[in-house]
């Protein structure tokens, strides 16, 4: 999904606020972008256009938020019991939109004389992750032409298959190592269990992590922090696909390891996420 920059959306003045738990936050006003700025929407199908051709078909940013405002009773914070979880405007539209990547775009012309030229800044970004994992950058040659599209496809044209390349790169490395994510496993303030709880002569953190190391693949992932409150993984790699060929997110993959804390050990817990690639495990203490 191309979507315009944090910058090029601060420079234009499409920015809104949403209350992260009594904190004001600014974000990309997408949507206001899309209603009032016709370059954006232009510049957005061109760079489509040359994707698509080249076998990497886009979805769309208008028609996700459309289905963003079709789901009921979205706030800017999912509310849990002890607590709460920040959500912004653009984590809700990653989940609506389950776009892998995320292509920020930014752009300005340039004015020499009677020419034109376009800069862009084109980067691809891990949506589950935030990671940059393919980025190009360029000028294109002055020209005559005013015409947006045609500065877009001067500047770009030669850079978009080195971008693609990259892109490739990363979707083999997925099918090789599986998805990126990351697990938060916390306790609330009344539960009766916490990570150093034993269950068959066992703490409970270390049969969480024995079960993620089981269900990562090739057991890729790190332990970033551990207390009797909190364990956090980083740098999960969970499978794209489940065993029977149905593709596998990080709230499936987190139901997995609720599901086995209540079945084995009589634990009660829920699952929450952030974005695509933020997990949240919330044990409440043992069933009665």
């Amino acid at each position: 999904m191309i979507v315009p920059s944090d910058v090029w959306c601060n420079q234009n003045g499409y920015t809104t606020q949403y209350d992260n738990m009594g904190t004001p936050m600014t974000v990309p006003d997408y949507k206001k972008a899309l209603q009032t700025n016709p370059d954006l929407l232009l510049a957005i199908s061109k760079i489509g256009e040359m994707m698509q051709e080249r076998g990497f078909p886009l979805k769309d940013l208008g028609s996700s938020l459309k289905n963003l405002e079709t789901e009921a009773a979205e706030e800017s914070v999912t509310a849990m019991d002890q607590g709460g979880i920040a959500e912004s405007p653009v984590d809700k539209l990653r989940k609506v939109a389950k776009a892998d990547i995320w292509l920020q775009l930014t752009w300005n012309v340039n004015s020499i004389g009677p020419k034109k030229s376009l800069t862009f800044n084109l980067q691809g970004l891990d949506a589950y992750t935030d990671k940059q994992i393919a980025a190009s950058s360029g000028t294109g040659n002055p020209s005559f032409s005013a015409e947006l599209a045609v500065l877009i496809e001067e500047a770009i044209l030669s850079h978009i298959d080195q971008f693609n390349n990259q892109l490739q790169a990363y979707f083999d490395d997925l099918f090789a190592n599986g998805r990126e994510v990351s697990l938060e496993c916390k306790r609330t303030n009344d539960s009766d269990v916490n990570f150093e709880s034993e269950f068959d002569d066992n703490e409970l953190s270390y049969i969480i992590e024995d079960w993620v190391s089981a269900n990562t693949q090739e057991g890729r992932f790190n332990t970033s922090d551990v207390s009797e409150n909190r364990v956090r993984f980083e740098q999960v790699r969970i499978p794209l696909f489940l065993a029977n060929g149905r593709a596998l997110d990080t709230r499936t993959w987190a139901r997995g390891l609720q599901k086995e804390l209540r079945s084995k050990y009589n634990i009660k817990a829920k699952v929450s996420t952030k974005g695509l690639g933020q997990a949240y495990v919330i044990i409440e203490g043992t069933a009665l």
